[in-house]
């Protein structure tokens, strides 16, 4: 399901997935009750489904994300429902779960959401020209990355091991790069998991510790393409500019060229090297062959 990739083959899988994905929904709609009402949207790869609905209390979200057996547990199958014990984030707040197996190939997990105000900032993790948040949105945001920052959690999101690997795929098998300090990040804050009037903060599966600034560095890195918006992100979290801002950086680098053999934005590759190449020189760190 390479969103790159226009084999004709790739393409007619990816449409029955899609109609596979869409009942899946209507049979988690069916299990809690609720009525779909309005078009969904998929997420990366096709791994999950989502739209709001409808019940007897009013207006949430269903959500519904596919996984082989192997994968199905651990932190990112139960993100959303640990997400519940953080307070005092505009987040949403998990309401009630069912599981079920399709055969032996695939588990479906569905979860019904509160739904938040406000719009979505993109309809892609990509910024664009067009998002132009204001000033108390931009504060809002800090602090509630700080606050997050500060929650204790023994979920562990990203790991050095997990550094290692992205950064050496990216950056050559001598490319090694020490994070010193930690904090916990929701580790995936690009502009579609975002809401704005007011500020909401989606998709909390990947949650846990990690490297600090690592939610800034993801959001500003997500924003290369567009160098205004870019600077705001800059603005307004002065963590990116420290020598532990420069390793988050690093590391969500590796990550998105990781992404990008996928077929993920493609307009990034080039910024997000020529952003790597001068933290590399920064952190001193000398790239592989």
């Amino acid at each position: 399901m390479n969103a790159a990739d226009t084999d004709p083959d790739v393409e007619e899988a990816d449409r029955r997935f899609r109609i596979w994905m869409r009942k899946n929904l209507e049979q988690a709609a069916h299990h809690f009750g609720l009525t779909i009402a309005a078009e969904p949207t998929f997420g990366w790869l096709l791994r999950s489904i989502g739209a709001p609905a409808d019940g007897t209390e009013g207006r949430m979200w269903l959500r519904v994300v596919s996984e082989r057996p192997e994968w199905a547990h651990g932190r990112a199958w139960t993100g959303n429902a640990d997400a519940n014990a953080l307070r005092g984030l505009p987040k949403p707040h998990l309401l009630d779960v069912y599981e079920w197996a399709e055969g032996d190939w695939r588990r479906q997990r569905a979860e019904v959401l509160s739904l938040l105000p406000g719009t979505s900032c993109s309809p892609t993790a990509d910024a664009h020209p067009g998002i132009a948040p204001p000033p108390p949105w931009w504060k809002d945001l800090r602090d509630a990355v700080s606050r997050l920052a500060e929650t204790p959690t023994d979920r562990i999101s990203i790991d050095q091991d997990k550094i290692d690997r992205r950064v050496r795929d990216a950056f050559g098998d001598s490319a090694e790069v020490r994070i010193e300090h930690w904090e916990t990040v929701h580790a995936d804050l690009h502009w579609g998991n975002l809401l704005i009037e007011p500020l909401g903060l989606l998709d909390w599966e990947l949650w846990g510790r990690g490297p600090v600034g690592t939610d800034a560095a993801t959001l500003y890195c997500y924003s290369l393409a567009v160098p205004d918006l870019a600077q705001k992100v800059r603005d307004y979290f002065p963590v990116l500019d420290t020598p532990d801002g420069h390793r988050a950086q690093l590391y969500v680098s590796a990550r998105l060229l990781h992404r990008s053999g996928f077929g993920d934005h493609p307009h990034l590759i080039e910024p997000l090297r020529h952003h790597a190449r001068a933290l590399l020189t920064s952190l001193n760190v000398r790239p592989g062959q």
